[in-house]
């Protein structure tokens, strides 16, 4: 798999599997490292809320049945949806989360990343998931975000916890992570308790 470093894509295909939810979204991206923006085409999702309900929690094997199952067809929709006709050609690049997540859950998505980039000619760029919380900033179609490095960000997910210090877009070190129990899972409980989700 690629690194993003230095890289210029345009277009991107992101594969999310990590946990239960099936994503796959398009984006442009412009401005580079200096001044990067990214405008989202499409952004497709299955979710297995439901399905996993009676268990009280996430069944990884279950997940990634359903990955199998929903990924062609999340491709389809979110390529036709961004209005993608030769993805081959118009397509620069995939990103696909390596992590952390459901061990199952997450080699579904690398393994259909793959197998669409050996078909495709084209490159993977692997994505922490946690990076993914901290990009989230620059998703803003409606104003261009500025961020004044360096930042200390406070990454809360549902089983992940971190706090991380950027000195710029892709250069960041973690200062320290939840080594039991996340803070983002305690806020998932409670919203359960509480019947918000």
């Amino acid at each position: 798999m690629s690194k993003i470093k230095g890289a210029k894509f345009k277009t991107i295909l992101g594969i999310e599997t990590s946990c239960d939810e099936t994503s796959i979204a398009v984006l442009t991206c412009s401005g580079g490292l200096a001044k990067p923006h990214f405008k989202i085409k499409s952004n497709v999702i299955s979710s297995q809320v439901k399905l996993h309900a009676p268990y009280g929690g996430v069944v990884p094997n279950l997940a990634k049945r359903e990955h199998i199952k929903n990924l062609p067809i999340i491709l389809q929709r979110a390529i036709r949806k961004a209005g993608v006709t030769r993805p081959e050609k118009e397509i620069n690049a995939l990103a696909v989360t390596v992590g952390p997540g459901l061990e199952p859950a997450l080699w579904t998505g690398i393994n259909f990343a793959q197998k669409l980039a050996q078909d495709w000619q084209l490159p993977v760029v692997a994505v922490n998931h946690m990076e993914g919380h901290l990009v989230t900033p620059l998703l803003n179609n409606k104003q261009k975000v500025k961020i004044d490095f360096p930042v200390i960000a406070l990454l809360v997910s549902g089983g992940h916890t971190s706090l991380v210090f950027a000195k710029n877009w892709l250069s960041y070190k973690t200062i320290g992570e939840t080594v039991d129990d996340a803070a983002g899972e305690a806020f998932d409980k409670v919203a359960r308790m509480m019947h918000l989700s």
